[in-house]
């Protein structure tokens, strides 16, 4: 195993324990640290040494989940994959934003379908307030981030 493989299996796992599942979080972690900028199904499979169907779901995921971006291949079939240009995890936190919207409106319309005054309505009147607290944060976090970035690099 080469220092590359390590360091991607290293990375993997710790994605792992950040809630990623396993193959996208391998299939990130490769993304992340090899030195290409873009990548088909097949240099994925080849750089990680699975079969390409594990590649098809874990790209599905992180396609979809907003942390890698997918791209038609202008040479031919299939589509190319790649991480977000410049601050890839800025740029990932704000992809996620919007998420919360809706998230957020879909819990207020728990809240107004639970009687007024209940114990279950106001807890989750708690979760819509902890969520509405999350996303201005999140807001603030983004700013503080690129000033953070800026300061040390």
């Amino acid at each position: 195993m080469n220092d590359l493989s390590r360091a991607v299996e290293r990375l993997g796992q710790t994605l792992e324990t950040m809630g990623l599942p396993r193959m996208p979080a391998r299939v990130f972690a490769f993304i992340l640290a090899d030195d290409q900028s873009v990548y088909t199904a097949a240099d994925l499979a080849r750089g990680l040494d699975v079969s390409p169907a594990a590649i098809s779901g874990a790209v599905r995921y992180l396609s979809d989940t907003h942390l890698v971006v997918r791209e038609r291949n202008p040479a031919g079939r299939g589509d190319l994959f790649r991480v977000r240009d410049g601050d890839i995890w800025g740029t990932i936190q704000a992809a996620r934003l919007p998420v919360l919207d809706v998230i957020i409106a879909s819990v207020q319309e728990a809240v107004d379908l639970l009687p007024e005054g209940s114990a279950g309505r106001e807890r989750v009147e708690e979760t819509r307030d902890y969520l509405r607290f999350v996303q201005e944060d999140s807001r603030g976090l983004d700013r503080r981030w690129r000033e953070w970035r800026s300061a040390h690099r």
